[in-house]
Parts: C-alpha cells; sequence; structure tokens
C-alpha cells in the first residue's frame, strides 16, 4: 500500500472531547503538582536543618527547661509569708507573678511588720519569731542574729542571689562634686558637720537614715557596724526611704544612703558619686546625669558595669534567709531560693535593675584567669 493510498479516518465527535479532557486533565496536574512542590520546598528545608542540628537544638531546650521554674522539684503546696527587705520589691514584682503562673502550688504573701518600719532587720526579726516563713535581706546576717536562732533551737542560712550598690543622695541643688567612703561613715559619725569639709558650701549636713535595726543597709567602719548607739546624735530617723527622699528635697543641706535601685532614678534627690578616694569617684548612675528638670521624662539609671566590674566603691549581697528546722519553712526557703538561681530567676534579677550573683561569679572568675 502506498502513501497515495492512505485514507485519513475522521475522529468522532466524542472522541475529540475524550481527547480534549485528557489533556487538561494532564495539565491541571502538573500544575497541581507543580504549586504543591513549591509550597513544601522551604517547609521540607527547614525540617531538614533542624533534623541536621537536632543535637544542638536538644542541649539547647533541656538547658532552657533546666534553668526554668518549671523544672525546679520539691516545691511544698500551699500559702506561705515571707518579708524583709524593702529594696526587693522590683525582683518581688516579677518572681511572685511568674511563680505566681508556672507553680501555682505554691502561694507566696509578703508581710509588713506591724510596728517597726520594713527591711532587712524587721524581716530577720520576723523570721526568728515565727511570723515568716523565709524572708529576703540585702545585707549578711549579724553574729547577734545568729545567737538567737541558736537559743531558739535552729539555725539561719543566708544564700546569695544577687548583688545591689549602696547609694548616697543629696538635695537636688547642692554642689558638690562627691563623696569618699570614709567622708561618709565621718558624717554619720558626727566627725563631718558642714558640707565645707568635703568641698562643698558652708551649710550644715543634716543626715537621715532608717533605724539601724530595721534597715536594708548597714553603714560599717572598719569592722564596726555603725549601730543605733555609735551614730552621731545629729542623725534624724525616718521610717521608710520614700519618707527620707521627701526630707532629702525639703532640707537643703540633706543626705541619705540606701539601695541604689531605690534611689538613683528618683527626681526628688541628686546621686552623688562615692569613691575610696577623692579622685576616684564613681557615679551610682549611667552618665551623664539627667538633671532634675528632665525628670521623669528621663531618670537615672543604675550603673551596673561599676558594680559588676568592681569599681563602685559600696556593694551589698542580696540574701534569701532559710531557716534550717528540717520543716516546711525550710523547704519553702530553700525551694523559693532555686528559683531564684534559675536562669529565669537570675534574668529577673536583671531585670528589675540588680546585678545577678551568677554574673558577677563570672567576672571574678575571668579576672583571676
Amino acid at each position: 500500500m502506498t502513501n497515495d493510498s492512505r485514507k485519513s479516518v475522521p475522529l468522532s465527535q466524542d472522541a475529540v472531547q475524550m481527547i480534549r479532557g485528557l489533556v487538561i486533565g494532564e495539565l491541571v496536574t502538573v500544575a497541581i503538582i507543580g504549586g504543591l512542590w513549591l509550597w513544601l520546598r522551604p517547609r521540607l528545608q527547614v525540617d531538614k536543618e533542624a533534623l541536621s542540628s537536632s543535637g544542638q537544638g536538644t542541649e539547647t531546650v533541656s538547658f532552657a527547661t533546666s534553668s526554668s521554674f518549671k523544672s525546679i522539684t520539691n516545691v511544698p503546696t500551699g500559702s506561705f509569708n515571707y518579708g524583709g527587705s524593702t529594696a526587693w520589691a522590683p525582683i518581688r514584682q516579677l518572681i511572685d507573678s511568674q511563680i505566681q503562673f508556672t507553680r501555682p502550688e505554691l502561694q507566696l504573701r509578703y508581710v509588713n511588720p506591724t510596728k517597726d518600719s520594713p527591711g532587712s532587720g524587721s524581716g530577720i526579726r520576723m523570721l526568728l519569731d515565727g511570723k515568716l516563713d523565709f524572708t529576703g535581706s540585702s545585707r549578711p546576717l549579724t553574729p547577734e542574729e545568729e545567737e538567737i536562732a541558736r537559743q531558739r533551737g535552729f539555725t539561719l542560712e543566708q544564700r546569695q542571689v544577687g548583688i545591689d550598690s549602696v547609694a548616697v543622695v543629696v538635695n537636688p541643688a547642692l554642689k558638690v562634686s562627691g563623696l569618699t567612703v570614709d567622708q561618709l561613715q565621718q558624717i554619720y559619725l558626727g566627725q563631718i558637720t558642714n558640707w565645707k569639709q568635703v568641698g562643698g558650701p558652708d551649710l550644715a549636713i543634716a543626715p537621715f537614715s532608717q533605724n539601724p535595726e530595721d534597715a536594708d543597709v548597714l553603714l560599717v567602719s572598719g569592722k564596726r557596724v555603725l549601730d543605733k548607739q555609735a551614730l552621731s546624735s545629729n542623725v534624724q530617723y525616718v521610717y521608710s526611704t520614700t519618707e527620707a527622699l521627701r526630707r532629702v528635697n525639703q532640707t537643703p543641706g540633706g543626705l541619705y544612703y540606701a539601695s541604689a535601685r531605690g534611689v538613683v532614678s528618683q527626681c526628688m534627690v541628686k546621686p552623688l558619686p562615692l569613691g575610696l578616694t577623692s579622685t576616684q569617684l564613681v557615679p551610682p548612675y549611667r552618665q551623664p546625669l539627667v538633671p532634675p528638670n528632665e525628670c521623669p521624662q528621663k531618670r537615672n539609671q543604675i550603673n551596673t558595669e561599676a558594680i559588676k566590674d568592681g569599681s563602685y566603691p559600696i556593694t551589698t549581697k542580696l540574701f534569701v534567709i532559710i531557716k534550717q528546722n528540717k520543716g516546711r519553712e525550710q523547704e519553702v526557703g530553700e525551694a523559693y531560693t532555686r528559683f531564684l538561681e534559675t536562669e529565669q530567676g537570675q534574668k529577673a534579677i536583671e531585670q528589675a535593675g540588680f546585678v545577678p550573683e551568677k554574673s558577677q561569679k563570672s567576672i571574678a572568675s575571668s579576672q583571676r584567669q
């Protein structure tokens, strides 16, 4: 048969429609598969990368979990009372809410003293008297407090969780460059009574202080704690830091010392640089100093770098004071301390404006190397 003899056979209308449907179906299938591949490709890549680094990812998750409040074991159930240092207020605000959210089985209630002013000293006394389950302190235990505990059949343990600094504030209008630690001590001992003796104006110094028995911060001269008997008769005692700030603001020669976290950012007073010598004065705030007329739109911030590197001359440790009596008081005190020692707790301490205790250890270790 030759080519000329071949005849084309026309397709029926049904066959044409069937072929057209098959072609369109194939095209649609290809389009769907292509679109699906484009959608899946970046997601498959992410999964592949996650699998390739699964060892590192597992380690990160494990570390975060072991450093969170959720990982803490032996947490007692129930309601517990604690108190102590007023300087701890920003820590309590952050920590308590996080504990409440992650560990609702533990209920904490901060309790103020009924007669004394709130502070580290009054909190320790309330712990000794059985009115608190544990307490926070901005100073170490005194030998007298430890002896009282022994006489009552238990001991007190202090566990450091952070570092604070002690700041000195004066009336905003006072013109003085700063003080040495020795000059500050002499003012409260009554040996320096006029600002002209430390390079300021001819103006009487009016030192304010919380009662040393209640206060968060204790001044020390040599190895001696400056208690109420040692302090000058010129010292005027106040119930709280809030009252002290108001009094200093109203007194041209006013002076007060307290936790830096509680006073450096206040608009009513001016923080002073301190130093071991008059040529090494270090401000408790980050420079430059914010003038009163720009506050509260701007506020002075804590000079945390100077605290970390040790150049700021007066720092104090933050402790949880635990009653060692093998009871529920000891159980909750140790659990609360473990919360603060986690990565989550140390971060909260830093967010509150203090230096985490682990940060100080890291710097001290690097300086020794």
